[in-house]
């Protein structure tokens, strides 16, 4: 019963994920597509836009913010593999580094910066904050929240690995 719930946890955060990564994926689209209009139109017509400069930064954060956590479930994130690739490593052995490196680094490293940049994300509400340059983009805030929400989005596949490798180390050999 724990062990089927545990299971469905984990497939909720990996569909979730995978949900908003590809959404993030799209945004690769809207960032060439945007760059390239931004370039014809700087050097072409020697008009540019400091809002458009400005959304482009944005939506690149946004591309790792919210793509982060497609990225462990997908197990694309860097990691030394020299170790965890040894021949001698059994599942089991990979799962006990995925468990304790996830547990140690990841989880309390996405803690560290969810709560940290709260603050930040509120002040920007508040202050409405808005770029400083001429021309540029207003409600700076929504940029600001993708922080907490990447990493959340993180933390929770962090849990999800955490808890697949739990379940391949605790099931019968």
């Amino acid at each position: 019963m724990f062990t089927s719930s545990v299971k469905r946890l984990i497939t909720a955060i990996d569909i979730l994920n995978e949900y908003v990564g590809r959404g993030a994926s799209y945004l690769v689209l809207a960032l060439v597509l945007l760059t390239a209009y931004d370039v014809a139109m700087r050097y072409a017509f020697h008009s540019g836009s400091v809002g458009l400069q400005e959304l482009e930064w944005h939506l690149f954060a946004l591309i790792f913010l919210l793509g982060a956590g497609y990225t462990l479930k997908h197990d694309g994130h860097v990691r030394v593999d020299v170790v965890y690739s040894a021949a001698r490593l059994s599942e089991r052995h990979r799962a006990w580094v995925n468990l304790i490196g996830t547990l140690l680094f990841l989880l309390p490293f996405c803690v560290l910066v969810m709560t940290a940049t709260w603050q930040f994300v509120s002040d920007a509400y508040v202050f409405n904050e808005h770029s400083p340059d001429p021309g540029g983009l207003s409600h700076r805030w929504l940029l600001k929240a993708a922080i907490p929400l990447g990493f959340g989005l993180l933390l929770l596949q962090g849990i999800a690995e955490a808890l697949r490798s739990w379940l391949l180390i605790a099931e019968p050999r």
